[in-house]
């Protein structure tokens, strides 16, 4: 079966694939790792904001720097912890080092860990729509003015006084996971990251929002880009890669049962991983609770296995509406990016 267009990178023909970096590495191992991706044509390398350990911005502001054409993006910070002007002017600070490279993604965070930190999430679908909007008309290069409940904006604009006045061209992606969240993002927003983690008949229901959202904006489903955060996992020996995403697969059941749920996970088993994980989940209690998950819960909701075995399951992403997938390595990087070089989406 072909790639639908969207999937495809015009620059090489072949299929769109993108690298996703947290921080289980070194920064400067990341910019190697950005290097690398980009000889090997990846289009993207999407960094994290992962809980209260690496902010997005400098590393992606440290990838842009050592390449020249992979685009850069947010994977997601989220929208409560930085004043949307403030927002507004760090990606236009990151496209002036890599202009026409940077993607704003942008995510409505989590609970347990904004309650931590002293963040209400209340009303994050009105939080959001106001943020997107007012960003991007800055980005944009306009004046603005906004009496909202989460935005108040009095006539301000990126004040460039140094350089060029110019639009940013920085696109919005929302990182979505519930269906009102995925609607919204069909109404406003460039495109979506897709969360990772889910099955692919999660990604069903997500298009489904996404249209019903780009509907009411008088927008297709073409209009949205959809690149996916895909957990992969990849070894010669097929045990040994269901076995590296072992651990994350349960702790993500614990921490995120409603999701895993809508993915096809039997309650059954999350009530069993939910009586060994307590919050936060300690390495042992992950260690034990993994016992209880089966492989074919693994390669549900991962990529793991064998490098043709991974990229079937990658296919089956985009065969299911991703647009791009963004591969979150565990393992050997360099391998995991070798296994998707030139890759033409099929094989």
């Amino acid at each position: 079966m072909s790639l639908p267009t969207q999937a495809i990178n015009p620059a090489t023909g072949k299929a769109r694939v993108a690298i996703y970096l947290q921080d289980a590495h070194r920064i400067r191992e990341g910019m190697e790792y950005a290097q690398y991706a980009e000889s090997k044509g990846f289009e993207a390398v999407w960094q994290a904001e992962s809980r209260l350990v690496r902010e997005a911005t400098v590393p992606m502001a440290a990838f842009a720097s050592v390449t020249k054409t992979i685009k850069v993006g947010s994977g997601v910070v989220d929208c409560w912890s930085r004043n949307p002007a403030r927002l507004a002017a760090t990606f236009s600070t990151l496209d002036d080092l890599a202009p026409g490279r940077v993607i704003l993604g942008i995510g409505a965070w989590w609970d347990p860990l904004a309650q931590k930190v002293g963040i209400s999430r209340a009303k994050p679908l009105r939080a959001m729509r106001e943020i997107v909007l007012n960003v991007r008309a800055l980005l944009h290069n306009e004046t603005v003015t906004f009496d909202g409940e989460f935005v108040k904006f009095d006539g301000i604009e990126l004040d460039y006084v140094y350089q060029e006045r110019r639009a940013k061209d920085v696109p919005i992606y929302i990182g979505a996971t519930g269906m009102q969240m995925m609607e919204l993002t069909g109404e406003i927003a460039d495109g979506v990251v897709l969360n990772y983690l889910v099955s692919p008949d999660y990604n069903k229901q997500a298009i489904e929002a996404l249209t019903a959202g780009a509907d009411k904006a008088g927008r297709k489903i073409a209009d949205i880009d959809r690149p996916q955060l895909v957990v992969c996992s990849v070894h010669e020996d097929r045990k040994t890669a269901l076995n590296m995403a072992r651990e994350m697969v349960t702790q993500y059941l614990g921490q995120q049962p409603h999701i895993m749920k809508a993915s096809g996970v039997p309650q059954s088993l999350l009530d069993k991983v939910g009586e060994v994980l307590t919050w936060p989940a300690t390495h042992e209690q992950v260690t034990a609770a993994s016992k209880l998950v089966p492989d074919e819960i693994v390669q549900m909701l991962t990529a793991s296995g064998t490098p043709a075995e991974v990229r079937a399951s990658v296919k089956h992403y985009i065969d299911n509406g991703a647009t791009c997938p963004i591969l979150y390595p565990l393992g050997d990087v360099k391998a995991m990016i070798d296994t998707f070089a030139d890759w033409d989406g099929i094989q």
